[in-house]
């Protein structure tokens, strides 16, 4: 197996699905803004997984290339692209001026949509895989404007990477998660990883496109 890439690994459900993708054998490189990506992929390693660390902002295309172009020198061209990340913050319509937007634009779609760019072609040369992206906000909050308006270009990139790469054999789907994840409860982010892996599982007659995660604790 080649390895997967999740970007967004933070200690939620980044890690979650990090850790299931390693546990099942491949390895991952982890690549988030925040020095702590360190520490989560050292307790993979410390579990006898394999696992690499990279700091990048999403934000930041040429970072966020580079660090896509260090986890192939590290494991090969991967087999399963996910994207995590995500500016979630309140915000209601006018609070945040046009650099705050533009900021979480970035981060919430334009980021996905450079990831995945950069490494689908590589991936069909490779015979296939899977770009995974995570959803949210199935119904537009104005208390959550940015991360509304994010989720809903998310949706959209969805389906135009799937009309670009999915003739090439890349399957392309979101995880939708409808709920505020709680450990230990139905919202618990490794019951909502394990959608990421039955979706990179799928086989190509059986490809679903959007996943929807409702969990008891409400967003």
């Amino acid at each position: 197996m080649s390895g997967a890439v999740v970007i967004g690994a933070g200690a939620g459900l980044g890690a979650s699905v990090a850790g299931r993708f390693a546990r099942a054998g491949l390895p991952v490189a982890l690549i988030a803004r925040s020095p702590a990506v360190v520490d989560l992929a050292g307790a993979l390693t410390r579990d006898g997984l394999t696992a690499v660390a990279l700091q990048a902002d999403s934000a930041d295309g040429s970072a966020l290339r580079a660090a896509l172009d260090a986890a192939v020198v590290a494991h090969g061209v991967p087999e399963v692209l996910v994207y995590n990340a995500a500016v979630i913050r309140l915000d209601s319509p006018g609070e945040l001026d046009r650099e705050q937007q533009l900021r979480a634009w970035s981060v919430n779609v334009l980021g996905a949509l450079e990831a995945a760019t950069h490494l689908a072609p590589l991936m069909a040369e490779q015979g296939g895989g899977s770009v995974l992206i995570t959803g949210g906000m199935p119904r537009p909050d104005a208390r959550r404007t940015s991360l509304s308006l994010g989720k809903a270009g998310v949706r959209a990139l969805t389906q135009l990477l799937d009309q670009q790469y999915g003739p090439l054999g890349i399957h392309v789907a979101t995880v939708t998660v409808d709920c505020h994840m709680v450990r230990g409860t139905d919202s618990d982010p490794d019951l909502v990883a394990e959608h990421f892996w039955e979706l990179h599982g799928q086989p190509r007659d059986l490809w679903q496109h959007e996943v929807v995660h409702k969990g008891s604790t409400p967003v």
